[in-house]
């Protein structure tokens, strides 16, 4: 039986370039320690959203197939709900290999167009830069204007009615000092993009 606390990279000599790259990084080093048992996609809220299981996805990582991870709607689908990751035998950090596939994409600019949900998450994080946090009605408005505007006016009674409640407000609530909040975050982009 192989130790799970063995670092991968004495193996990746025999692996392909994008292999070698995931099981360099912190959340992927124990990537070859999966056992394809599906405790992840068995504790997965949303896994039947997903086009490739996560142990498919580590299997795919193992055989190099770069294009098909990166263009996978998988990581895109992934609700960063970490049950895979508690319920992995293998303890293998699967939402943070999500986020690391994630931020390949982003990086190479790599979309996929089976979904929009990458460009879902763009809007998100523009969202969270400009006010510190998420401003639900600007995120769906920007998101269905200019990707589903024939579906906005289905959606408008529905919004109109969570305003009403209080649930939606009209304007986004900012957090004190957004800009130092702004710049941090642009640091620990620039950090985490030297670290890749």
């Amino acid at each position: 039986m192989r130790q799970t606390n063995i670092r991968r990279k004495k193996y990746s000599s025999n692996y392909p370039d994008f292999t070698k790259e995931i099981l360099s990084s912190d959340e992927g080093h124990k990537i070859l320690n999966c056992v394809q048992c599906g405790a992840c996609s068995g504790s997965c809220p949303v896994f039947k959203a997903m086009d490739c299981p996560p142990r498919r996805i580590f299997a795919m990582i193992r055989e190099g197939m770069r294009d098909e991870v990166l263009l996978s709607l998988t990581p895109w689908i992934c609700a960063s709900c970490y049950k895979c990751t508690v319920n992995c035998p293998a303890q293998i950090s699967i939402t943070d290999v999500m986020y690391r596939l994630k931020r390949m994409c982003l990086e190479e600019q790599l979309i996929t167009m089976k979904s929009d949900a990458s460009r879902f998450y763009l809007i998100f994080l523009d969202q969270v830069k400009k006010y510190g946090r998420s401003y639900e009605l600007g995120l769906m408005l920007r998101y269905m204007v200019f990707h589903h505007p024939g579906k906005l006016i289905r959606q408008v009674p529905r919004g109109v009615k969570m305003m009403i409640s209080g649930s939606l407000p009209l304007f986004p609530h900012r957090i004190r000092n957004a800009r130092a909040f702004h710049n941090m975050a642009m640091n620990a982009l620039k950090f985490d993009n030297k670290s890749m």
